[in-house]
C-alpha cells in the first residue's frame, strides 16, 4: 500500500524543505549528493536558513573552533565547514581532514549537528542516528558516458542510513529528489521495485590474484601447482563463474613472473619464495609494484638521485591511483618538468603514443605536489593548484609512505643500503611537510614544521642551538609549555613557576620575564 504526506514549502528548494521539516520533528537527517563541491554547497544553503537553538548555541561554537584548529594554517575548506557547524550543519567526504571527520560524526552522534551533507563515502561503516535520508542525486557523472544512474545495490546502501536500531529509531524515512514525473516514474521502476545487482568476485583481477598467489607459497599454504589450483576452486569466483581453465591459465602465467621475478623458485613441481618474495608478500605489495620498485632502485645506482626521483618512483605505481589529473593546458607545463628532471627519473618513461604515457604525466604531477608538499608549500595554495583538498593529502601521504618504507626494505635484500637513508629523510619530510634544514628540529616531540619553521627563522637550527637558547626566549617563540618539553628533551629542566609572564603597561603588550631559572 502506497501512503503519501505532505511538507511544508517554506521554501523553492526541496532538499531544504524536507530539512526544515525534519528539524521540526526534531530528528535528524542525512543528504546524498554526487560530489564534494556539491556536498559543501548544499550544507552552506542549508545553513543560511536554519536557525540554531539558544541552547546548542554555544557547543556549536566550541565544535567550530576545533574545526578550525585541527590544520595548522586553516583553508578555505575549513572555515566553510567551520561556519556551517556554527549553524548545526555540517558536509563530509573524503577531502576532509580525518579529525574533521570525526568531529563531524561524534557531533552528529551528540544530536548537536542535525543535518550532514555528504558523498557516498558516508554510507559504507559508519553508524549514525538519522531518521531520514535525503538522496538528492542519483546520477553521477561516469567520465565519457557522461551522467548516469547510481546501481541500485548503492541506493540502497544509502536507505540503509535511516532508522538506525543501535539509537531506538522505531523506523526511519529514504527520501528521493524527483524533478520531472519521468524521474519519478524512472526512480520507482529501477529503484523502489528493481533487483540489486549481482555481487562480483573481483579474484580474477590480476593485481589481486597476483597478491594472493605469493602470500599462498609464502605462507607454505600450498606449495605445488595442484595446491594453488584446488585452493581456488573453492573461491567464490570459481562457484560463480566455473570458468577453472581461464584461471588456471592466469595462474600459471603469474606463477611465471614471480618466478622471472625472483620471488619464488620452482624445483620440479615444488614452489617456494625466496627472501625477497616473503618480504613483498608481509608488506601487502602487488608483486609487479614490487618487481617495478626494485627495478627503479636499481637503476638509481647509476643516476643523480634527488627527492623528485622517489616521488615520482612511487606516483607512478597502480596502489598510488587515482593520480592527479592533467589539464589540457598543462601538458607543456608537465613536459618542461620532465625535461628537467630527466636525469634523475628512476622509471623509463613510455612513449607518448602509448596508452601508458597519459598515467606517466600524471605521476610527474603528482609527484609535483608531493615535491611541493615538502618544500613547505601551503595547503590553500596546494588546494588551488592541484585541487587536492587536505583529507585526501593526508590520504596520498600515508600512502607514500608506505610505498618508500616498502621501498627502504627493498633496498635492505637487494643490498642498496646507500640509498635507504635517503629514503628515510624523505619519509620524514613527506610526514612533516617540511624542508631538509628543518630535520634536526623535527627530532622534538611537539615540534612540527610550524614551530620548527620559526625556530630556524630565528636563528636556532639545531639542537645544540636550542641548548644554549635562553628558556625565556624559547618561550616567546613556542609557548611555555613546548618551551619546557624541549628543553627536558634534551636533558635541560626548568621549574615551570619559575618562569613568568607579566603584562607590559604599554598597549596592553606581553612581555615575558625569567625569574632564578636553574638547570636542573
Amino acid at each position: 500500500m502506497q501512503k503519501t504526506f505532505k511538507i511544508m514549502q517554506l521554501y523553492e528548494n526541496a532538499v531544504l524543505n524536507i530539512c526544515a521539516d525534519t528539524l521540526k520533528r526534531n530528528k535528524q537527517a542525512l543528504v546524498f549528493v554526487s560530489t564534494k563541491s556539491s556536498a559543501e554547497a548544499e550544507a552552506e544553503r542549508i545553513s543560511r536558513k536554519i536557525r540554531v537553538k539558544d541552547s546548542d548555541k554555544r557547543s556549536l561554537e566550541e565544535v567550530s573552533s576545533k574545526v578550525l584548529r585541527v590544520l595548522d594554517k586553516p583553508t578555505k575548506q575549513c572555515q566553510r565547514l567551520a561556519l556551517c557547524v556554527k549553524k548545526g550543519i555540517a558536509f563530509h567526504h573524503a577531502g576532509l581532514h580525518s579529525a574533521q571527520k570525526e568531529l563531524v560524526e561524534n557531533n552528529f552522534k551528540r544530536g548537536l549537528i542535525k543535518v550532514i551533507c555528504a558523498t557516498p563515502t558516508l554510507a559504507y561503516g559508519i553508524n549514525l542516528p538519522a531518521f531520514r535520508v535525503i538522496v538528492r542525486d542519483l546520477k553521477r557523472f561516469s567520465g565519457p558516458r557522461g551522467m548516469n544512474w547510481i546501481p541500485v545495490l548503492e541506493f540502497l546502501q544509502f536507505c540503509g542510513r535511516a532508522g538506525r536500531p543501535d539509537f531506538k529509531d522505531k523506523h526511519g524515512e529514504a527520501i528521493c529528489v524527483a524533478q520531472t514525473q519521468s524521474d519519478k516514474k524512472r526512480i520507482i521502476e529501477y529503484y523502489i521495485s528493481g533487483e540489486p545487482e549481482e555481487i562480483l568476485s573481483k579474484l580474477a583481477v590480476e593485481p589481486v590474484l597476483r597478491t594472493y598467489v605469493l602470500s599462498l607459497i609464502a605462507t607454505e599454504y600450498a606449495n605445488t601447482e595442484n595446491e594453488l589450483m584446488s585452493f581456488f576452486k573453492k573461491t567464490f569466483y570459481a562457484y560463480q563463474f566455473k570458468d577453472m581453465k581461464k584461471l588456471e591459465r592466469i595462474i600459471k602465467r603469474i606463477l611465471n613472473d614471480l618466478e622471472e621475478w625472483e620471488f619464488i623458485t620452482r624445483s620440479t613441481d615444488y614452489l617456494e619464495a625466496t627472501l625477497l618474495g616473503r618480504r613483498v608478500s608481509q608488506l601487502y605489495l602487488d608483486p609487479y609494484t614490487a618487481h617495478y620498485l626494485v627495478t627503479c632502485l636499481r637503476r638509481a645506482k647509476n643516476r643523480i638521485i634527488s627527492p623528485f626521483s622517489f616521488l615520482q618512483m612511487i606516483s607512478n605505481t597502480l596502489e598510488l591511483r587515482p593520480l592527479l589529473t592533467v589539464r589540457a593546458k598543462e601538458y607543456d607545463y608537465i613536459e618542461e618538468k620532465i625535461a628537467e628532471h630527466q636525469a634523475s627519473l628512476l622509471c623509463l618513461e613510455p612513449s607518448m603514443f602509448e596508452p601508458e604515457y597519459e598515467e606517466y604525466l600524471k605521476s610527474i604531477k603528482t609527484a609535483m605536489f608531493f615535491l611541493d608538499w615538502i618544500n613547505e608549500v601551503d595547503e590553500e595554495l596546494l588546494l588551488e593548484q592541484y585541487g587536492i583538498r587536505p583529507g585526501e593529502t593526508r590520504a596520498k601521504l600515508e600512502l607514500a609512505d608506505w610505498l618508500l618504507y616498502s621501498s627502504q626494505e627493498l633496498c635492505k635484500l637487494i643490498r642498496l643500503h646507500g640509498l635507504i637513508r635517503e629514503i628515510n629523510k624523505l619519509r620524514v619530510r613527506l610526514k612533516y611537510g617540511a624542508k631538509e634544514e628543518l630535520l634536526p628540529l623535527l627530532r622534538l616531540r611537539n615540534v612540527g614544521r610550524v614551530r620548527a619553521r620559526k625556530l630556524y627563522n630565528n636563528k636556532i637550527k639545531d639542537l645544540d642551538d636550542i641548548r644554549k637558547a635562553d628558556i625565556t626566549r624559547l618561550t616567546q617563540l613556542l609557548g611555555r609549555q613546548t618551551a619546557l618539553s624541549v628543553k627536558k628533551q634534551l636533558g635541560q629542566e626548568y621549574a615551570e613557576e619559575k618562569i613568568r609572564v607579566k603584562k607590559s603597561k604599554r598597549k596592553g603588550q606581553t612581555a615575558l620575564t625569567r625569574y632564578d631559572e636553574k638547570s636542573s
